[in-house]
């Protein structure tokens, strides 16, 4: 778990990918999401949103509930400004 969080750091998809792939933490994708579906979109769309999810999911519960949906919502902010720093960036 250790390796994926420094992947994390330089990479939120790469963790993902290696979380997936290796079945980390006892699946925690598996876990935290009903479907594949969504941490399929989320791996393209809102990459560090779906990582944080999954680890919130398993922190505590097995539910995100109070703090930890503020720490999914600072993920989130995280994607948006990674989408519209970029555009922001091409147009320069």
């Amino acid at each position: 778990m250790c390796f994926a969080a420094l992947l994390a750091l330089v990479s939120p998809r790469l963790a993902i990918f290696v979380i997936w792939l290796f079945e980390i933490d006892d699946d925690l994708l598996a876990r935290s999401y009903d479907d594949w579906i969504i941490p399929f979109i989320g791996f393209f769309l809102l990459p560090w949103t779906t990582l944080i999810y999954a680890v919130m999911w398993s922190v505590g519960t097995n539910e995100v509930a109070g703090f930890e949906w503020f720490i999914v919502a600072l993920a989130f902010v995280a994607d948006l400004g990674t989408h519209f720093g970029s555009r922001r960036y091409e147009r320069r």
